[in-house]
């Protein structure tokens, strides 16, 4: 019989970890109960779920752990409403719920054999950790072409997941470039827009996919340096988080034209979205 998709599978937060210098994005690293709905709960890269705390409903996240790391799943949070406030309230040990995977993963099938493109901007850089995660996975990394980085922040104190980024920048199989709006006097990377490096480094077009999650505003900006470096409309994969409630395609929350973000979506090519409603 099939899960019942508006029931949560309990789960405990194992570890918290404060990833920005504002101290308003965390980290939850969370484990399910139940092994048995561990086994069940398979994702890919590009997939979100929803977290929900009695009394405080729930909101949908990116899974910002790739399923080569197994036995937890990985949520980032910035602390924005009524419901991010409570769950950064809480500990290790803290007990909540999570129900999906949901949402369309990134196409790994059609990515196999590509040069990989991954730009991101803020907090939105959950799922592309997982994304790049999963492309240096020992048994994946061979099924794809380079992989290029390129994510920004407003400053370096907003940079998540440092420790990790630092760990990819001295791998030679990925190319990872940094950059923040504004520099202060530590910074030694980019400084200035992620449109900015793309423009400066013109990572190639030649079989390559790019993969886009961010702000509306750098997605918009993003897609100009993108058309400016040859890389056609289905080349260009992004992921859009807006508006999403539900999950699965009954609220009409996340409606645009004919499709849900939340059930369609949330990972659409360039060449997709131009045939619905310019609400993104």
């Amino acid at each position: 019989m099939a899960r019942n998709p508006y029931l949560p599978y309990p789960a405990r937060i194992e570890e918290v970890v404060i990833e920005n210098e504002a101290r308003d994005i965390k980290s939850f690293r969370l484990v399910l109960d139940n092994a048995q709905d561990a086994a069940e709960f398979r994702h890919l890269p590009g997939q979100f779920a929803e977290l929900s705390l009695p009394g405080f409903g729930e909101a949908p996240f990116g899974i910002a752990s790739s399923p080569t790391e197994t036995g937890y799943l990985l949520f980032t949070v910035k602390r924005m409403g009524l419901f991010t406030t409570e769950l950064h309230s809480l500990e290790a040990g803290a007990g909540l719920g999570v129900r999906g995977p949901m949402g369309k993963p990134f196409p790994w099938d059609r990515m196999v054999g590509k040069n990989l493109l991954i730009i991101g901007g803020g907090f939105a850089f959950t799922t592309l950790r997982a994304a790049i995660n999963y492309t240096l996975e020992p048994q994946n990394r061979t099924r794809f072409g380079s992989v290029f980085v390129v994510y920004g922040a407003r400053t370096p104190g907003e940079l998540m997941y440092r420790d990790e980024l630092a760990k990819w920048q001295t791998r030679d199989d990925i190319d990872v470039h940094l950059t923040v709006d504004k520099a202060d006097a530590t910074w030694t990377q980019h400084e200035g827009v992620v449109t900015s490096v793309l423009d400066s480094l013109k990572p190639s077009s030649e079989n390559a996919l790019a993969v886009v999650c961010g702000p509306p505003i750098m997605i918009k900006f993003t897609l100009f340096s993108l058309a400016k470096l040859g890389f056609p409309d289905d080349a260009i994969i992004l992921s859009l988080e807006m508006r999403m409630k539900c999950g699965i395609g009954k609220c009409g929350r996340c409606n645009i034209g004919s499709k849900f973000v939340c059930k369609d979506g949330p990972v659409f090519t360039r060449e997709e979205l131009r045939s619905l409603p310019a609400e993104y």
